[in-house]
């Protein structure tokens, strides 16, 4: 074999390696056994040629095997020259770093991060160039992911060696180096670029590109923040809303620009005027809205709210031109009574600020919580209501309408009630009034109207003739088909006759459209249904209306019936409504007949029909035929004939002592002695005034008339003596004793009604032996 000087030119040089191998080739061809002489003179000169022609073969063969090993060498170290560049080149940063963090290998896209020197970052803890606030994140994704063995990313910032900072993207996977140590490959991206959109983006989203200021999204963040931090305080916060009066004037006047430019200025002076830590946003167009924390009381905000009303009206500049603005302000304080959430605050600022242009504009007007409160559960009571109409929940009760001196049943009135599945049976007071000036009114009217005469069909199958009242809304009487509404409902029962119907209306609801109503009951009429002025009293009385309403009947309010034993003023607005009702040729029922003693006060002013707890409580359709079969009136009713007119004034001066004795009670029974005390003479009290008539009219001399004036001295006597107990200290006292004083007082009260009975019969055998004589004179004239 030839040495390595002996190869022919044209061959490359050999490498220390191929010189190596060659070397090892000589090595084991002399430790061969040599061919001995017979072998080779064996061999014939074709043999030879053959071998010499494999040797040539397998010397070309191993050239071109050389020139492939060293191109693919050439290519190895190109690639791998590549590879290299392109790591150390690469836009994203590559770090190799121990399982305890340090830098084991980097490219130079890294080490460009860092702003260090790559040599320098070798045995470097990565931690060292990450913001402190962001090493927890980085240390707690390190620990999960050796522990774990799964990809791990998160952003982060880094610190430059020359301090500026740079936000990036870290993704880590783990691996194994060469000698079997955990390492950890992380890539790192410069993200900072992308962070700046994100702002850009997030402020875009956050705030008002006019103004700068926070938007609607930003504000809603801040208030929620606000509300749960003024919670912990146990503090207040105020929510205002704020409208530019006239705004659209000065952009149709001036321009948009113009108009953007007022926004600005009035934008900066306002938040100029708040304090630190509250918040002014721009909903949208001219309006503004504005969070103010840290209020004690609400009282504390009017100053601050005062200036930004002031801030927003100052005048606005452009040039020659000197723009006016003024603005108006609602305001709502958390927290509150109720749950509300930010969007309700809000909605209540908004609310607010509407009421402070309606009231003048360029002010502010608070919020009234416990108004808005109201109004949403008026809301939720019109749903329930008209839930339970279309669930069958309300009922009929009837109460009867009688003859107090007869007896005679003469009608029922329908009262509608509600079977709430939770609170059992309702009445109207407490869901009727929801339903005023609300559609529903009607339709619940014509409920009852219809339910009321199927009941009066089914009673007049039992044989019960019974008319029936029902109460008749001013929403529904005010229904331009009111008439031909009720005729249908007249129309599916034929058996019932319209005069079995009566409709009461209020007056006050006959008094708000006199025309209209006037018109609605004449029609009623002609279909030969009655009407009646309920609650009569407790609107104007007028004649004038009176005179032009057909109605066939007054109610006397139950308010002025139940009260008119103790208050006469209550008595004498009873008495009124029947001399008005005489001079009109009206019938007149009381409501509110709660006792016998109501009953006879009625009589006596010559009022028979009457109805109320005293007489029937309301009761089920299927009770009635029952009740009416074991009705009778009161003897003490039946046999009491109306007051003479002389004797009204002894009415009065009892129902006027009542009263007094009542006032003396309620200031015993009151600590501060409150109320004040009633005239305490009783030479100049009513009654007194009546006794000393009657002594003039020469019957003080009657027994009965002595007993009546000595119990009326007894009265006054036990009042005095009980005010000079509670003057001395001695207050239980004078309270055990208030039994006594109603004992004389119902002595007193018994005395009369027997003294004025005797009369009666006194009277009326006067009137009867004159009756007499005059039959007499007649027989004697003939």
């Amino acid at each position: 074999m030839t040495s390595q000087d002996d190869r022919p030119e044209h061959e490359p040089p050999e490498s220390d390696a191929a010189r190596a191998l060659r070397q090892e080739a000589e090595a084991r061809i002399g430790s061969d056994a040599t061919p001995s002489s017979t072998d080779l003179a064996a061999l014939t000169p074709e043999a030879i040629r053959r071998t010499l022609h494999e040797l040539q073969v397998h010397q070309i063969e191993l050239t071109m095997q050389n020139e492939e090993l060293r191109r693919v060498q050439a290519e190895i170290d190109a690639v791998r020259a590549r590879y290299f560049d392109l790591y150390d080149l690469a836009p994203v940063g590559y770090c190799t770093l121990s399982e305890t963090g340090l830098i084991l290998e980097a490219n130079l896209t890294a080490a460009s991060l860092l702003a260090t020197p790559k040599s320098a970052l070798i045995k470097q803890p990565l931690s060292r160039f990450i913001v402190k606030d962001d090493q927890d994140l980085y240390y707690l994704h390190r620990k999960r992911l050796f522990e774990t063995g799964e990809p791990q990313e998160c952003d982060l910032r880094q610190v430059k060696a020359d301090g500026a900072r740079v936000w990036v993207h870290l993704a880590a996977t783990a691996a194994q180096a060469d000698d079997g140590a955990s390492v950890c490959r992380v890539v790192i991206s410069d993200i900072t670029a992308l962070k700046e959109q994100e702002r850009r983006l997030e402020h875009l989203a956050l705030f008002d590109t006019l103004t700068a200021l926070p938007n609607r999204r930003l504000l809603a963040d801040r208030l929620n923040q606000a509300m749960a931090q003024t919670q912990r305080r146990g503090q207040r916060l105020a929510v205002g809303y704020l409208d530019l009066d006239d705004f659209k004037t000065i952009n149709d006047r001036h321009g948009h620009e113009v108009g953007d430019g007022v926004l600005v200025a009035v934008a900066e002076r306002m938040q100029a005027v708040l304090r630190e830590g509250d918040t002014l946003a721009r909903l949208g167009g001219d309006e503004f809205a504005m969070v103010l924390i840290d209020l004690a009381d609400p009282d504390v905000s009017a100053p601050l709210l005062e200036r930004l009303l002031a801030a927003a009206a100052e005048p606005v500049r452009f040039g020659d031109l000197l723009v006016l603005v003024s603005a108006s302000l609602g305001v709502t304080f958390y927290p509150q009574a109720g749950v509300v959430d930010g969007d309700l605050l809000l909605r209540q600022a908004d609310q607010a600020m509407y009421q402070a242009k309606q009231s003048g504009k360029n002010h502010f007007f608070l919020f009234d919580t416990q108004l808005e409160q109201r109004i949403r559960s008026h809301h939720e009571h019109l749903e329930q209501t008209r839930h339970a109409l279309a669930a069958r929940e309300f009922v009929l009760y009837y109460q009867p309408k009688v003859n107090l001196r007869t007896g005679t049943v003469i009608g029922a009135e329908a009262l509608i009630r509600w079977r709430h599945p939770q609170r059992g049976l309702l009445a109207p007071a407490l869901f009727l009034p929801t339903t005023e000036n609300h559609p529903l009114a009607v339709e619940i009217g014509e409920w009852v109207i219809k339910t009321a005469l199927a009941q009066t069909d089914v009673w007049r199958a039992l044989g019960l003739a019974l008319p029936v009242s029902v109460n008749v809304g001013a929403r529904q009487l005010q229904q331009v088909d009111f008439v031909a509404r009720l005729r249908a409902m007249l129309g599916e029962h034929p058996g019932v006759a319209p005069s079995c119907l009566c409709l009461e209306i209020l007056e006050t609801s006959a008094i708000d459209d006199l025309v209209g109503t006037s018109l609605v009951i004449d029609a009623c009429r002609e279909l030969g249904v009655s009407v009646a002025l309920d609650d009569f009293g407790t609107g104007y009385s007028s004649l004038t209306y009176l005179k032009r309403l057909a109605v066939t009947q007054l109610k006397i309010d139950k308010s002025f019936v139940s009260g008119m034993l103790n208050d006469p003023e209550d008595l004498a607005i009873v008495e009124s409504i029947l001399s008005l009702a005489g001079t009109f040729n009206r019938q007149v029922i009381a409501e509110g007949v709660e006792t016998l003693e109501h009953g006879e006060m009625l009589l006596r002013f010559g009022c028979d029909l009457a109805q109320g707890f005293g007489i029937a409580r309301p009761m089920p359709a299927h009770e009635m035929p029952g009740w009416l079969a074991a009705w009778q009136t009161p003897a003490c009713w039946a046999e009491l004939p109306a007051a003479r007119r002389e004797h009204l004034p002894l009415l009065y001066a009892s129902v006027e002592h009542r009263a007094w004795v009542a006032a003396i009670e309620a200031h015993l029974r009151s600590e501060q002695g409150v109320p004040p005390l009633p005239p305490l003479d009783r030479r100049q009290c009513r009654f007194a005034a009546w006794l000393r008539a009657e002594v003039a009219s020469g019957d003080g001399a009657e027994p009965d008339f002595q007993r009546i004036d000595a119990l009326h001295r007894q009265v006054h006597g036990v009042v005095d003596e009980l005010l000079e107990l509670r003057a001395r200290g001695r207050h239980p006292e004078a309270l055990a004793r208030l039994g006594e004083l109603h004992d004389l007082m119902d002595s007193l009260v018994d005395g009369l009604k027997a003294w004025v009975r005797a009369r009666d019969q006194s009277t009326a055998m006067i009137g009867e032996a004159r009756l007499s004589d005059l039959y007499g004179h007649l027989g004697q004239a003939r």
